[in-house]
Parts: structure tokens; sequence; C-alpha cells
């Protein structure tokens, strides 16, 4: 009787591996050539069973950040049968969602902001240089794949991971520099920052010695 060797399994199974495989290589092609550009975390994944007849049928929901540090980021959400398809579906919708946020010095926020989204309520801060990054959960990855070195954030309201990306974005996309401002509005820089308090106050003592 003639023997019939299996391929990879055989059936629908061996198919399905074979397809894995290929994603995993296309991914790791993916990462060689962006992993100088762009930096990705994985925020959560939930596991999701659905009732059918016959038993469960589950499934995997991916929330991913994706940022190049130097001021761009965004999120996205994927779904599939197996965990590196949802993360794969996620990556790809976050990259094409990206924004770029001002930083001042390249490190924090110009100004304070505050994000709304659903039940999610989050505030944004300005934070001198060394503080670091004051912040919990998902918005600590927003930031570190953001590149922002010194902010500090709370969430007030909801911890649903979804809703406070949400609203962090909200507040990031609402960020503007004095430069863009002073261009909107027809005027320098210098005229709407005005001297710092600093030097106002020594400025003020000189004249009170003189």
């Amino acid at each position: 009787m003639a023997y019939a060797p299996r391929s990879g399994g055989g059936g629908e199974g061996g198919g399905e591996r074979r397809g894995r495989r290929r994603d995993n290589d296309r991914n790791q092609q993916q990462q060689h050539g962006e992993g100088d550009e762009l930096k990705d975390k994985l925020v959560t994944i939930n596991r999701v069973a659905k009732v059918v007849k016959g038993g469960r049928r589950f499934s995997f929901a991916a929330l991913v950040v994706v940022g190049d540090q130097k001021g761009r980021v965004g999120w996205g959400a994927g779904k599939a049968r197996e965990v590196p398809e949802a993360i794969r579906k996620a990556t790809e919708r976050a990259k094409k969602t990206m924004i770029r946020v001002p930083m001042r010095e390249g490190r924090t926020l110009h100004h304070d902001m505050i994000g709304h989204f659903g039940a999610g309520r989050v505030l944004l801060r300005a934070a001198p240089a060394g503080t670091g990054i004051i912040a919990g959960g998902p918005m600590r990855a927003v930031f570190e794949t953001l590149g922002m070195g010194d902010v500090v954030a709370k969430c007030n309201g909801t911890t649903n991971p979804h809703n406070m990306i949400k609203a962090t974005f909200a507040a990031l996309g609402k960020v503007t520099s004095p430069r863009a401002v002073a261009a909107r509005r027809g005027k320098k820089v210098s005229d709407l920052i005005g001297p710092r308090k600093d030097e106002g106050t020594a400025v003020t003592q000189e004249a009170g010695g003189v």
C-alpha cells in the first residue's frame, strides 16, 4: 500500500502554519527595514471567545502604539484568529494614522492640555528637565514612542486602555507651538512669550539697587 507523506501537518492546519510562517518572515523583514525609524509597543491584547455550535471560537484583539521617537506617533487596533496577525494588523493601522506633535526643546510639551474621549479624561502637563515620564500604562507607551522625555500625565475616569489612548491622542492633537501661533496671528514669537519671570525679577532687582 502506497504511503502518502504528510505535508506540513496536513489539511488546513498545515496551511495555517505555513501562512503564519510567511507572515513572521514578512514581519521580520519589515522590522529590519524599518527598525531604525519606527518603534512599536504592544499596549494590550484581549482574547474574545464566541460560542458557536460545537464549542468556542477564540479571537484576539491587539492595541499597538507606533512612533519614530522624534515627534511622530500613531495608534492602531487589530483583530484576528491568531495573536501575531492581530499585532500585525494593529501595527499597520498605527503607521497609517501617525500624527506630529510639537515639542519644546525636543523633550516636553509647550503647554498643558486636557483630552477627552468617552468616559476617559487625561491631563498632560509640561515638566522641567530631568523629570522623566510620570505616566502609567497606555500613556507611558505613547510618550516613549513619541520621544518625549519629560511629562506628567494623569488619567481621571475610565482606565480602559482604548479610551485612555484615544483621550491622550485627542490632547496631543491640540498641542501647538509658539511659532505656529505667531505665524497664524502675524506676530513674532517674542511678542507672544515675552521675558521670562527670572529675567524680569533680575531686572527689577537691578533697578531697585540703582
